[in-house]
């Protein structure tokens, strides 16, 4: 995705923005974009405030002069723009990319509204082609990813691999709050609605990178502009 089309869709989301929302700060090369494009709003004088995704986004927000809330400040969060790996027509999310899916979960959902910008690349008939990154707890990390690799097989995912996401040292990547993640390879999830509710039911993972039932827009950066999706 280009910084053009990068830039377009981040527009775009901005003109749902309104005075005295409190918004939700999603994680990303495309989320960074917004949060600059918002806090030159800000510094010519929109009153909002900002509930940061991940210690990266609150950072850079904070830098950039944009008030930031934990979440237990935010009595309610009007409106989270946030960015995807890929999403289908159904307006499912597959995301995590950026290691910070349970934030960028808990967020989203306490919203009532989330907007999603990306570009045409993220779009695919069928979730699957990103590995779905799963959040662990460090306890039991392999006893849960054995679990998981036991009950996917009945939505289909029998032959799913999975990895530790590891750093550029070559150790196990931590998320802010103290996780691991697992990538799960599965070319096509045949049922992602039926993979959420497995994963759900293993008490070692934390969250999972299905967004289900979240997003309301997806706005898809284009260079020439940008083309908005909305569920249905």
């Amino acid at each position: 995705m280009s910084d053009i089309a990068k830039r377009n869709a981040a527009v775009a989301a901005l003109e749902h923005v309104r005075p005295g929302m409190i918004l939700g700060l999603g994680t990303g090369s495309t989320a960074a974009i917004f949060v600059r494009l918002l806090a030159e709003r800000v510094a010519a004088g929109l009153d909002v405030r900002g509930v940061p995704t991940s210690e990266a986004t609150h950072s850079l927000a904070q830098e950039l002069g944009v008030v930031c809330l934990s979440p237990d400040e935010a009595f309610r969060i009007d409106l989270t723009v946030d960015g995807a790996d890929e999403f289908d027509p159904e307006l499912r999310l597959v995301k995590g990319g950026g290691a910070a899916l349970l934030r960028e979960k808990i967020i989203a959902e306490a919203s009532d509204r989330m907007i999603v910008i990306t570009d045409a690349g993220k779009e695919v008939a069928r979730l699957g082609r990103f590995a779905l990154p799963i959040e662990i707890n460090p306890f039991g990390a392999e006893l849960t990813r054995r679990r998981i690799h036991a009950l996917i097989g009945s939505v289909g995912l029998a032959e799913a691999q999975s990895a530790w996401r590891l750093t550029g040292q070559g150790e196990r990547l931590t998320t802010d709050g103290g996780h691991y993640i697992l990538d799960l390879s599965c070319g096509v999830i045949p049922d992602p609605d039926g993979l959420a509710v497995v994963l759900d039911r293993v008490p070692g993972v934390v969250e999972h990178g299905l967004f289900i039932g979240l997003a309301d827009l997806v706005i898809v950066g284009e260079i020439a502009g940008a083309r908005t999706l909305a569920r249905v």
